[in-house]
């Protein structure tokens, strides 16, 4: 209808406006839990170090927790760190719950990986970064994209987390969607999970060319 038309373009919920910033918040988060992930594998994976074992039983400790009750929590103390309805305080929370999957994800590769080629490099003169990006790295890449489309999609979907932590301000269209369902405006609400679903698969379709590409690269002669 037109009024759904009028909504979607230029309403309070514009859905261009919603699937960019949605998009943009879900691929940061994503960003940054794999790069977590990456660091916390190869430190549990290749090295060793007293307490090894709890930084690996407390990078799963998230999943642990009910959503609610950790959302409700952390609310306080980001209001005391002045994070609370902010972008930066959203993508935090978001971290916390998309982490244990990224580094799960990261280790498995990591273990799978070794460190052969990595040392290897060192041997021949490579300094320790050189040899990681050379050698490592792009057996990595594979699980890395898988992490991130993992942690894209756990922060995509937020709703409780966001609602609490955004306080309203911050929009995602995971935040705009549920109410919709929720007051029965089938318009509305069927537009925005069509919008919602299609995103997620095409941010997905892109990180599996991406991936494929990369491995017809490497079986090449």
């Amino acid at each position: 209808s037109l009024r759904t038309i009028k909504e979607l373009l230029t309403g309070s919920a514009s859905l261009p406006r919603l699937l960019s910033s949605s998009i943009l918040l879900a691929l940061t988060v994503a960003v940054l839990g794999t790069a977590v992930g990456v660091m916390t594998a190869r430190a549990t994976e290749n090295y060793g170090f007293p307490g090894r074992s709890l930084v690996r039983f407390g990078s799963l400790l998230p999943l642990l927790v009910p959503g609610t009750v950790f959302a409700m929590g952390i609310q306080i103390t980001l209001i005391r760190l002045g994070l609370s309805d902010t972008v930066a305080g959203v993508v935090l929370v978001h971290l916390v719950a998309a982490a244990p999957y990224c580094i799960t994800i990261m280790t498995d590769v990591t273990r799978a990986v070794g460190t052969g080629l990595e040392e290897q490099a060192m041997v021949l003169g490579a300094g320790p970064v050189k040899a990681f990006f050379l050698t490592t790295f792009p057996s990595l890449l594979p699980g890395i994209l898988s992490s991130m489309s993992m942690g894209f999609i756990l922060s995509y979907s937020q709703y409780f987390t966001t609602l609490m932590v955004g306080g309203g301000r911050v929009k995602t269209i995971a935040l705009v969607l549920v109410p919709y369902i929720q007051s029965g405006d089938r318009s509305l609400s069927s537009v925005y999970s069509t919008a919602f679903v299609g995103s997620a698969l095409l941010v997905f379709f892109i990180f599996e060319g991406i991936i494929h590409r990369i491995q017809k690269g490497e079986r090449k002669p």
